[in-house]
């Protein structure tokens, strides 16, 4: 069994609300979920209307099909246009 876990920090220029980011955030976990059937959370920046971070994981029981999935997932944050990847970092146990 391998799990692969990946933290995505982005920011959310369009927002001017918590309210707002919320909103993108919300969507952006929906599809990444049903898309690349991943669990997805909100891990950190919880109270910055601009700034938010994202823990994704994912499990298999082959490496290079996580490493895959991980790296199709930072592809796709990428191309969104509601949001702006800054950084992001994957671990597999």
């Amino acid at each position: 069994m391998v799990i692969g876990a990946l933290r995505l920090k982005l920011v959310v220029f369009g927002s001017v609300s918590l309210k707002d980011k919320r909103r993108a955030i919300k969507s952006l976990k929906e599809r990444l979920a049903n898309r690349f059937h991943a669990s997805v959370a909100e891990v950190g920046s919880l109270d910055h209307r601009q700034q938010a971070e994202l823990g994704v994981a994912v499990v298999a029981n082959d490496g290079a099909f996580v490493t895959g999935a991980l790296d199709k997932m930072v592809d796709y944050v990428r191309q969104d246009t509601a949001v702006t990847l800054v950084d992001y970092e994957t671990e597999l146990f």
